[in-house]
């Protein structure tokens, strides 16, 4: 089996070393093009207006100054002697749950490999908190992972699927469940703009989580997380809202309307 690795916080990331000792568990033919530098919450952003650059900075394993997206193109169509047969997107240090999911590099390097047709898969490490001087338990996805893949191998997948995968913030032997879960939802207001000023007055801003303490629902990816399980998420790249699709077609279809509704002009 041949095993494309890639991730979004960079070519040396501690979480990409982890991945390849994964891969290394299910086979001897890994492949390895990540990104030169950390490309976190860059979704599945593509490098339109610059061109890319590849090093290749070992046997099997290149760097590449662009995105997970740009590198499993790049991957797939040029630096590969052939098609892979899985990637693996990961491991991210920090969890990839509820809107994560749309934001993240490292399900966005997934979402290409399944955009091939190509069996993927996202994994993620949770961490007790988001900070530099927090170390990730890579060893418990390291634990768990290599078992957990194989197990969905042996699985028949529905077309346009990919697994997102994510350990709890534990030590290996804290963890004693696996639960195949939902995307969640963390409440509205989440995310957020830091407002600060530079040493020359002009104001700047950095993104960043609130970090509240919410009760998510039962059966998602968040409460698994929070319950220090194991989260196997089924995901699609699908956008579409089935039951507006109903509701819509009762006042659109056919000839295109010309006029506006009195209700509407009127504000």
């Amino acid at each position: 089996m041949r095993i494309l690795l890639t991730n979004d916080d960079g070519i040396e990331a501690e979480g990409l070393a982890c991945l390849a000792r994964i891969a290394r568990a299910l086979s001897d033919d890994v492949w390895i093009c990540a990104p030169q530098t950390e490309q976190s919450g860059k979704g599945r952003g593509i490098t339109l207006t610059e061109p890319l650059r590849v090093n290749r900075i070992g046997d099997k394993r290149f760097a590449v100054t662009g995105t997970p997206t740009d590198c499993v193109v790049l991957a797939v169509n040029d630096l590969m002697p052939g098609r892979p047969d899985l990637v693996l997107s990961g491991v991210n240090r920090g969890h990839n749950v509820g809107e994560d999911c749309s934001y993240s590099g490292t399900v966005a390097g997934a979402l290409q490999g399944m955009a091939f047709g190509i069996r993927s898969i996202a994994l993620s490490q949770s961490l007790e908190r988001f900070h530099d001087e927090v170390t990730a338990h890579w060893e418990t996805a390291e634990a768990f992972a290599p078992a957990i893949i194989s197990r969905l191998l042996a699985q028949k997948w529905q077309a346009g699927v990919v697994m997102n995968l994510n350990f709890p913030a534990r030590a290996p032997e804290a963890v004693t469940e696996v639960e195949v879960t939902r995307q969640g939802f963390r409440d509205i207001g989440e995310m957020h703009a830091v407002k600060r000023t530079d040493l020359r007055g002009r104001d700047y801003y950095w993104m960043s989580f609130r970090g509240t303490k919410h009760d998510h629902p039962a059966g998602t990816d968040l409460r698994a997380m929070d319950d220090g399980k194991i989260s196997v998420s089924p995901l699609h790249v699908d956008l579409t809202h089935a039951p507006s699709i109903h509701d819509l077609k009762g006042v659109l279809g056919g000839a295109p309307p010309k006029t506006v509704p009195k209700t509407v002009a009127a504000g």
